[in-house]
């Protein structure tokens, strides 16, 4: 079976753009659950709305695959399945080592998604001498020490680093230099990189204080509308079967 050693994905070179490339996934995980479901064909306002998505949006992108879909039936479930892993890269076996598997790690390594979407877990590595050995989601837990003679016997071009801050860079460096050349970074730093090295940061802090900021702003817009609605709600209050009831009422 093919590795990620030797095979690249073809999205950069025919041109697709990266906006694009970051949609295809949410694309796929809502044609999967449609073929899991024996659905033959689903139309772009269907699977834009799965997705997420505009149609005229998901319409532009997959021009960008040339599937146009046909107009009064919609688009192959199946074939646009294979058409979005094809142009992900996904009809291939993608070697990933994960690094520092402390409780995050060891939750990454027990994710089932890797295998069915074309990853391999090749190997676990932690610096703890005490962890190496120690089995987690059926894998012994290897040391860095070994990290490059990993990468090289397994032609792992997708490193995972799940280390604390401090060890990301260090980590990321040995990676880089054994011939890693995308990285997936779950530490709460910002890696520097070479050039033709891509990098991913999945920080899940910064993802709750933007939910943070959405759920202060719609308090206070709730706030806001409250308060415009105060003198109406003590006006109406304040209105007879007449007309409005004076301040002051006469002797």
């Amino acid at each position: 079976m093919a590795t990620g050693r030797t095979h690249r994905p073809a999205t950069r070179s025919r041109g697709i753009p990266e906006a694009t490339v970051a949609r295809l996934p949410l694309y796929l995980r809502a044609l999967t659950a449609l073929s899991e479901r024996s659905v033959p064909t689903v139309s772009s306002e269907e699977l834009a709305a799965a997705a997420g998505v505009n149609s005229a949006k998901l319409r532009k992108d997959f021009s960008y695959l040339g599937s146009y879909g046909t107009r009064g039936v919609g688009y192959d479930v199946e074939y646009l399945v294979y058409q979005i892993s094809r142009e992900l890269g996904l009809t291939q076996d993608w070697p990933v080592v994960i690094v520092g598997i402390g409780n995050l790690g060891a939750a990454l390594a027990n994710y089932g998604g890797f295998a069915s979407r074309g990853f391999r877990v090749a190997a676990l590595i932690d610096a703890d001498p005490a962890m190496a050995g120690t089995p987690v989601a059926g894998m012994p837990v290897q040391h860095t020490d070994d990290l490059e003679k990993i990468i090289s016997d397994n032609g792992v071009s997708i490193g995972v680093i799940s280390t604390p801050a401090g060890a990301a860079q260090q980590v990321c460096e040995r990676l880089v230099a054994a011939g890693v050349t995308s990285i997936l970074n779950f530490a709460p730093t910002v890696l520097s990189v070479p050039d033709g090295v891509d990098v991913r940061k999945v920080d899940l802090s910064i993802e709750l204080q933007i939910l943070a900021f959405h759920e202060q702003r719609k308090a206070g817009e709730e706030a806001a509308a409250d308060e415009a609605a105060a003198p109406v709600a003590a006006k109406q209050q304040r209105k007879g079967p007449d007309g409005d009831v004076p301040a002051v009422m006469p002797a």
